[in-house]
């Protein structure tokens, strides 16, 4: 069953020490394991591409961790890592937007990013742990008509991650086209397993390769 796990993972390393021998290392072990994508800076794109050469999807973020570039910054970010051999792109939303009740500028910078990706995969985070339950399920909503791919539970660097709650509340609200990635501190089989019951497609960690190990 974990082997089955893995398919959903974004193998993940975005620290800001991160060095190209790590992410070597976090590229070795997507292949070896046979995790969904792995999920780098966009800074190693070209790099990581070139390295693994078309055996793993590579997964980058844009507008990381804090999400308040501007949505032209975020379209070049997103044009310039696919550019660069990304095949997925994890965007991070501005939330100052969505607490002001922004949600028309919240969506226009979620389709302009969409647009840039062209086909390939765009996961929207909303860092669930800063918002309320409204603003969670105006997301979902907001996320659907934009056009996505995912909705995504947190980047990990805000105080909290992926919650059962959190993604249960989701399945009830995203359109049937979007999916749920849920992201930030899953840290057992058991709980992956949990999250995808609940309705994950896609589980962002760093640690279940790493207690394979």
């Amino acid at each position: 069953m974990n082997q089955e796990i893995l398919k959903y993972v974004d193998h993940t390393l975005l620290s800001q020490t991160a060095t190209w021998q790590e992410i070597q290392e976090t590229l070795d072990d997507a292949i070896k394991f046979g995790a969904a994508s792995a999920c780098i800076p966009a800074s190693y794109v070209k790099q990581a591409a070139q390295y693994v050469d078309g055996k793993l999807p590579i997964c980058t973020v844009i507008g990381f961790p804090n999400g308040y570039s501007t949505k032209a910054a975020k379209a070049f970010e997103a044009r310039d890592a696919i550019e660069n051999g990304a095949s997925e792109i994890d965007m991070v939303i501005q939330i100052g937007f969505l607490k002001d009740k922004r949600y028309q500028e919240v969506e226009e910078e979620i389709r302009a990013v969409r647009q840039a990706c062209g086909n390939k995969i765009l996961k929207v985070i909303i860092e669930t742990c800063l918002l309320t339950r409204e603003e969670k399920v105006k997301m979902c909503e907001i996320v659907n008509d934009a056009g996505a791919d995912y909705i995504k539970t947190s980047t990990g660097f805000a105080g909290g991650g992926a919650t059962f709650a959190d993604v249960a509340l989701m399945k009830e609200h995203v359109g049937e086209n979007v999916k749920i990635k849920a992201a930030g501190g899953i840290s057992s089989f058991e709980d992956a397993e949990e999250f995808i019951r609940l309705g994950a497609g896609r589980l962002g960690t760093s640690r279940l390769i790493k207690l394979l190990k």
